[in-house]
């Protein structure tokens, strides 16, 4: 599968558009309105005015203009108040609304960086499932996960020795491996089918990263970034004689966001972290087991 390293526009004609709309539509709606009143008043005391408008009407449209621009700006407040605040932080498992959102798009690309992605797999699973019956607008589907390289040995995950300091456990490991190549196999079963009856275009692919999970990275349609930090010292307590083991648990993680429609620095950001991925993923190693399609 390959990694998309063009990333959007960094400022396309629609975007200056908006930034242009936002700026100017106040200003340029109360001149209307209070032209709208002056020609009417005009219109009705001025008679050469009114007769060379052929309007008998003026003064009810002068009134209504007036009504109108001193409830402009009532009406934006309004407006403003009934539109849901945009959050700063979400739960990661609010990640389902993200993934609907998603399948919105023509395209639709979801990257993830972090431990086995299992919160995320769990909405892709049956979103994608879903494709077959009602594709709706998506016609592409491309999902990369990020996940550490458990081959090699690790101080987070890893067993909790007598006196708390990590113990590398190949055994866990090998069982943490083992549950990520299921969800890239059940993953690439969908997408295949997907890609065969030809409505939909599809590839899901895990690739490992060297390193400990330490940030948890999901990425939208290039659009939407949300980024928050694993308590890598969470602990899983094991069924006795089993000992305790170090193991972030991804569903508590709380969830920074960064979108296009906030600020520059915003855009900026996700600018970064678009990069930053496709650079890991560029370099990442592909595990042994997977049976996708290399799109």
């Amino acid at each position: 599968m390959r990694g998309g390293s063009g990333g959007m526009p960094e400022n396309t004609v629609g975007e200056r558009l908006k930034r242009f709309q936002a700026r100017y539509q106040s200003t340029v709606t109360r001149l209307l309105l209070l032209v709208v009143f002056v020609i009417g008043l005009i219109a009705q005391f001025v008679k050469p005015v009114g007769d060379a408008l052929q309007g008998k009407v003026f003064l009810g449209s002068a009134l209504l203009s007036v009504v109108a621009y001193v409830l402009y700006d009532k009406v934006n407040d309004l407006d403003a108040s009934l539109r849901l605040p945009s959050r700063a932080q979400v739960k990661s498992r609010e990640l389902g609304t993200f993934v609907t959102e998603a399948f919105r798009a023509r395209t639709v690309e979801i990257s993830f960086l972090g431990y086995t992605g299992e919160t995320l797999y769990n909405e892709l699973y049956h979103r994608l499932e879903g494709l077959h019956e009602d594709p709706g607008p998506t016609r592409h589907v491309v999902v990369r996960f990020l996940v550490p390289d458990f081959r090699a040995p690790m101080t987070v995950p890893s067993r909790v020795g007598a006196d708390g300091l990590p113990v590398d456990d190949e055994e866990f490991r090998r069982r943490i491996e083992v549950k990520c190549r299921e969800f890239d196999q059940r993953l690439s079963a969908i997408a295949q089918r997907l890609t065969s009856v030809g409505r939909v275009t599809a590839a899901c692919e895990y690739r490992f990263y060297p390193g400990i999970p330490r940030d948890k990275i999901c990425i939208f349609n290039r659009e939407l970034v949300l980024h928050g930090l694993y308590d890598v010292s969470a602990r899983t307590m094991g069924f006795s004689p089993e000992p305790d083991y170090y193991d972030p648990q991804g569903y508590r993680t709380d969830l920074n966001i960064w979108s296009r429609e906030d600020t520059d620095d915003a855009k900026a950001a996700i600018v970064t972290w678009n990069r930053h991925f496709d650079a890991l993923w560029e370099l990442a190693a592909r595990p042994p087991w997977h049976r996708g399609m290399p799109g």
